[in-house]
Parts: C-alpha cells; sequence; structure tokens
C-alpha cells in the first residue's frame, strides 16, 4: 500500500464546493475593496466590494474585521486565478427577500434609513434589498422637496411585493394617516370649549392661523388674534411659534381658537376709565367722512365725530388730523353694552367770546 503524500493528505481533509453553494467562512484579510475568507477549501475565497455591499465606493475595512465569520453563495470555484469568487450580498438578498415577503404578508412596520433621494421618491435598504416608496407615498401631504428625508430613519409597510420584476413598493404615508386618526380621536376626547390649551403655529394664512394642537389642527382668526387690531397674521406670529390658547367653539371636527382671555378684555373696567367727562388721550387709527375712530388702548376705540373736532368747521376729518396723531378729548357718550365711546376735541376748547356790539 504506498503512502500518500502530505499534500494528497491535506486535499483529501478539505471539502469540496459546487458553484451556488452556500458555505460559511471567517475572514482572515480585508482589503478596501475586497474581503478574502477562509471557507475549508484548498484555495481562499474573495468578497468583492460589489458583492458585499450595495453602497458605492465604500471602505470594506470600516466594515468588515478578521475574524468574522459571515455566510456565502459561491459564484465561481476557481476564478481564473486559483480563487473562489463568492458573494455575501447574494445571500444577505434571498434572506431579505424571505424577510420582506413576510413582512408584506404580516403588514409588518419596518424601520430603515433612507439610502437614496430620487426625483420620484425614496429608497430604503433592507436586508441588502431595494425598497422604493414612491414620493406620493412618503408623507399625508404634498411635499415638493423630498432631500430633508436624507439619511434618516423613517417607518413604513409593503404594501407590493414582486421580487420577480424587482418590485417592491413601501408606503409611510398610511402610518402617518393611521397615527394622526388615532392622535385626533384622543384629542377629541381630552378638549373641551373654553379650555386653555398649547399649540404650535403650523401655517400662517391672510386670515388667521392654524394651530396645531397635537392631532387636529385649530383655526386662530384674525378677529381673535388680540382684543386689538391685527394688520396681518405674519406680522404676529411665525411657522413654529409655540401659544397658548383658548378653545372657543368646537363643531364637528373643527376648532375654533381664540387669544382673547376674558380676564384680559379692556371692556371690563371701561366704564371707570372712560366715564362721561373724563379726559382722555388716543391715536388716531382710522378715518372716514363722518369722523374719526381713535385708540385708547389695544381693544378699545373711539368715534370722534367730524362735528366734535373744533369749534370751527371741519369738511373732513382728514383735513385737521392725520393717521397716528395722538389728540385730547373728553368722553361725551359711553355704552358698554355695545362697545361704543363717543369723543369730543371741542368741548376741550375755550370758549371763544363774542365780540362787544359798538
Amino acid at each position: 500500500m504506498s503512502e500518500l503524500s502530505f499534500e494528497q493528505m491535506l486535499e483529501g481533509s478539505l471539502k469540496t464546493i459546487r458553484t451556488g453553494e452556500i458555505v460559511e467562512g471567517t475572514v482572515i484579510d480585508v482589503k478596501e475593496d475586497e474581503i478574502i475568507l477562509n471557507i475549508g477549501y484548498k484555495s481562499d475565497g474573495i468578497v468583492s466590494r460589489n458583492e458585499y455591499t450595495n453602497v458605492p465606493n465604500a471602505d470594506l475595512r470600516t466594515m468588515v474585521s478578521v475574524g468574522d465569520t459571515m455566510e456565502v453563495k459561491v459564484l465561481k470555484v476557481n476564478d481564473g486565478e486559483g480563487q473562489v469568487q463568492l458573494s455575501y450580498r447574494r445571500v444577505a438578498a434571498e434572506k431579505g427577500s424571505k424577510r420582506l415577503e413576510e413582512a408584506f404578508e404580516n403588514k409588518e412596520v419596518l424601520t430603515a434609513k433612507v439610502s437614496q433621494v430620487l426625483d420620484g421618491g425614496l429608497s430604503v435598504v433592507v436586508d441588502e434589498t431595494r425598497i422604493f416608496i414612491p414620493a406620493s407615498l412618503v408623507s399625508d401631504t404634498y411635499e415638493k422637496n423630498l432631500s430633508k428625508y436624507a439619511d434618516q430613519e423613517i417607518e413604513f409597510v409593503i404594501t407590493e411585493f414582486n421580487p420577480k420584476r424587482r418590485r417592491i413598493i413601501g408606503d409611510r404615508k398610511q402610518l402617518l394617516v393611521a397615527k394622526k386618526a388615532e392622535m385626533q380621536k384622543e384629542l377629541f376626547e381630552r378638549i373641551h370649549e373654553g379650555d386653555i390649551v398649547e399649540g404650535v403655529v403650523k401655517n400662517i394664512t391672510d386670515f388667521g392661523a392654524f394651530v396645531d394642537l397635537g392631532g387636529a389642527d385649530g383655526l386662530l382668526h384674525i378677529s381673535e388674534m388680540s382684543w386689538g387690531r391685527v394688520e396681518h397674521p405674519k406680522k404676529m406670529f411665525k411657522v413654529g411659534q409655540k401659544l397658548t390658547v383658548l378653545i372657543k367653539e368646537i363643531k364637528d371636527t373643527k376648532i375654533a381658537l381664540s387669544l382673547k382671555f376674558d380676564d384680559a378684555n379692556p371692556w371690563l373696567n371701561a366704564d371707570e376709565k372712560y366715564a362721561v367727562g373724563n379726559e382722555v388721550e388716543g391715536t388716531v387709527a382710522r378715518m372716514t367722512d363722518f369722523g374719526a375712530f381713535v385708540e385708547l388702548e389695544p381693544g378699545v376705540d373711539a368715534l370722534l365725530h367730524v362735528s366734535q373736532i373744533s369749534r370751527d368747521h371741519v369738511e373732513k376729518p382728514a383735513d385737521v388730523l392725520k393717521i397716528g396723531q395722538v389728540i385730547k378729548a373728553k368722553v361725551v357718550d359711553f355704552n358698554g353694552e355695545d362697545h361704543k365711546i363717543s369723543l369730543s376735541m371741542k368741548a376741550l376748547e375755550a370758549p371763544v367770546e363774542e365780540a362787544e356790539e359798538e
């Protein structure tokens, strides 16, 4: 019986492998663009960058360490240089495909980082399998620019799974809609008319501001922003600003808000401050042909009729007064119920003595 050579004995102790087989290997060296594995075969196995990750120009030295073990697929037993060509990504993709199929069937909520922002939506990768989320399914509101989602972790569900056509579609929108519906339900169970709540300014228009109450938006109309006059909502508030607001009315799913709190109502003690006969100071706020409206304080305006401006004849208030001008006048009428005050500048003028007849 002839003795076997050392090489023959060593080769006999090594396993055989076939193309397409899944084997396990141990990392014995890592370069920037390839990984070298000991797979218990007579030749080492090589995993190129493209067969390890989808990340372009990735440095494998930052992703894999010597001593790591991994399952790989045999692509070629001999790549022409005596080495075995392997793929880690394809094994991971096959496992990922099965994992995603189960998630699709169970409607499981998945979490992944956005790997690419595309013209038509977002791309995420789960277990080396790419999932596309169309722009229309990214949010429950229209978003023109999706760049803010780059590298962000997002939640989604898979609504279409067709690996043969390489079509796996994710949906984030339905999760947001469901979450908002639940938050809205909880909000309406909690709030009542007359409550004072916290909110954040979400949007500002010419007629008011929409305030996010955490589940639903409330409208803060321009007429409810202050006891005084408001020139434009954008001059008072900014998007993202926190507000403490009063719930004035709840009608179905519509919420009307107000910043006109009762304890700050300037008419509460107006009967004392603006009693008939009191001399007051105010600012001309606006004018008409029949008179000028004078702001005595925010929320309290009084009418200065054209006939009460001067003892001299005045054709129009604009002939002698200007917007923003500060004047002094006497209160000649007060109606607290209708919030009406009448003033007279003429009453403060010294009477003109009649000339003696010769």
